[in-house]
């Protein structure tokens, strides 16, 4: 797994993905939060990671790439989902280079925070990720989730092939049939930035923090709770 720096998380260990989120400690934001808190207090708290019980095969490992709210999140979810080897979070989408946390927060980078999922096709299929992506999201809010909004918390579901854009048409159009409107971007996949070392595995590492306890695990435990034959 990835290594947290000692002295970045020192600096950084308060930060939330956006300065709404830090406010929340004592600012205008503090009610919204408080009340996604005491809405919380009633989930069961996540546990780590576990570690994959299934053997991974090395030849069937590929990439994917989604785009949902907060990468610390959406790295959560998919690093508890069966066939997965690792989570990257980072910034994609966009069309500046070597975009950094602070840049990507002024919206001016086009980028979103985003995440890389390492998966065994073997065991887990691109269509079954694309599934979790707008089963764990609120489909038809624009450029944000939940508490965070903005561009670079917009929902953007990556292709790398005609393939994979067919898979994101087909379950978009299904959506659609149910008389939903999905606000998330249909985009080809074209470069990854990884994220600043502190924000890896952030759920994991932090699961005490204020954001995290009311937003990331309430959303990890619904999951949970929709997709139980897709958790490890």
């Amino acid at each position: 797994m990835k290594i947290l720096i000692a002295t970045t998380f020192s600096l950084f260990t308060l930060l939330a993905c956006n300065s709404s989120k830090v406010q929340s400690e004592a600012g205008n934001t503090e009610d919204l939060n408080s009340e996604i808190f005491n809405q919380s207090e009633t989930e069961e708290m996540s546990e780590d990671a576990p570690k994959e019980s299934v053997y991974l095969n090395p030849d069937k490992l590929t990439k994917a790439h989604f785009a949902s709210g907060c990468f610390w999140c959406v790295e959560a979810i998919y690093e508890h989902t069966k066939g997965v080897k690792e989570v990257f979070s980072g910034y994609s989408g966009g069309h500046t280079k070597n975009p950094t946390y602070e840049l990507s927060n002024t919206g001016k980078t086009g980028h979103a925070e985003a995440v890389q999922v390492i998966y065994d096709s073997s065991i887990i299929s691109f269509k079954e990720l694309v599934d979790i992506f707008y089963g764990t999201q609120n489909i038809e809010q624009v450029n944000g989730q939940g508490p965070d909004n903005g561009s670079q918390y917009r929902t953007i579901a990556f292709y790398s092939d005609a393939k994979e854009k067919a898979i994101i048409e087909a379950k978009v159009a299904e959506l659609k049939s149910q008389g939903l409107k999905p606000a998330a971007e249909v985009t080809q996949f074209k470069k990854f930035w990884m994220g600043e070392s502190y924000h890896q595995d952030y759920e994991k590492l932090h699961p005490n923090h204020s954001y995290i306890r009311a937003v990331s695990v309430p959303r990890l435990n619904r999951f949970k709770k929709d997709f139980p034959g897709l958790v490890k």
